[in-house]
């Protein structure tokens, strides 16, 4: 049985690959909450999805069971979905890869995704991850831009990663699809650490805007907004009843200051704006291509 399936044919133009996963990526499941809207928003279809039979342990990640309309059982394995769609006022489409991080096989899983990428001629990778700071849940969100290609890095202000140590699957992805000739780039969220049990809608909509900055086409973010602003609340609610994390919070919002403390300036997103980030990012892919 083929681990990449196929559901469906379609004509994207010029298609920017999105990814992100549940798991070590996915603090406060920003990422993976972050890729799962802009597929609503823009109402991607499933094109392909990678099987799990190859790539999970399923005494580590289960299928469920879920009941049918007619009262029936059936087994809802956790594959990885590959969407597709069209944004209009793009020069973009957008190809969208989902699902949980696999325990197993991971270079044969990177292969079928750079399989993915090349089959629907993507020209550009955006991988998204969040990690948990210490960050105070009432200030902006950080976002981290980074990018192993000089001159994408140079264009868009992001850094060249400097990390050393264990990765992730969105590590190796970014790995296999750069040495496949795609430029890729890799964005972070944080998450404040003291309620890292708690999904952040926050965090997942400053993910959302910098994908829709990217491909130069707003997303309704509304349902995002108010979830993050409802958010905050029940944070501040939690602080409140606790002086010692109330006290702890309120130093980490004089350190958030809007030069941001003592984070490095190379790992700052630059400060501009939507449209101009856009139109850096088309005017990289155009020489891109015209190199190759």
């Amino acid at each position: 049985m083929q681990s990449l399936r196929w559901e469906q044919e379609i004509t994207l133009r010029r298609p920017i690959l999105v990814l992100a996963f549940e798991g070590w990526n996915d603090a406060g499941e920003a990422a993976s909450l972050a890729v799962s809207y802009l597929g609503r928003a823009w109402r991607a279809e499933r094109l392909a999805t990678i099987d799990a039979e190859q790539f999970y342990d399923f005494t580590s990640t289960r299928p469920e069971v879920a009941l049918k309309e007619d009262s029936s059982r059936e087994i809802v394995w956790p594959d990885v979905d590959i969407l597709g769609a069209r944004i209009p006022g793009s020069h973009h489409d957008l190809v969208l890869v989902r699902g949980i991080e696999p325990q197993l096989r991971w270079k044969t899983f990177a292969g079928l995704v750079t399989e993915v990428a090349t089959c629907l001629g993507a020209e550009m990778a955006i991988t998204l991850g969040a990690l948990l700071a210490d960050v105070a849940h009432s200030a902006p969100v950080r976002v981290s831009g980074a990018s192993d290609d000089r001159e994408l890095a140079e264009r868009l202000g992001l850094s060249q990663p400097r990390y050393e140590g264990p990765t992730g699957i969105v590590g190796v992805l970014s790995n296999a699809l750069g040495q496949c000739g795609l430029p890729t780039a890799s964005f972070w969220a944080a998450v404040p650490h003291y309620v890292h049990q708690l999904t952040s809608p926050k965090a997942a909509l400053a993910l959302v805007e910098r994908a829709s900055d990217l491909l130069g086409a707003p997303v309704d973010a509304h349902e995002l907004r108010i979830a993050a602003r409802d958010y905050e609340r029940r944070v501040d609610e939690r602080v409140a009843d606790d002086a010692e994390a109330a006290a702890y919070v309120a130093a980490l919002e004089r350190q958030n200051d809007p030069d941001w403390g003592d984070t490095p300036a190379e790992d700052r997103m630059p400060l501009m704006d939507s449209q101009s980030l856009a139109a850096e990012v088309e005017r990289f892919l155009e020489d891109h291509r015209s190199n190759e």
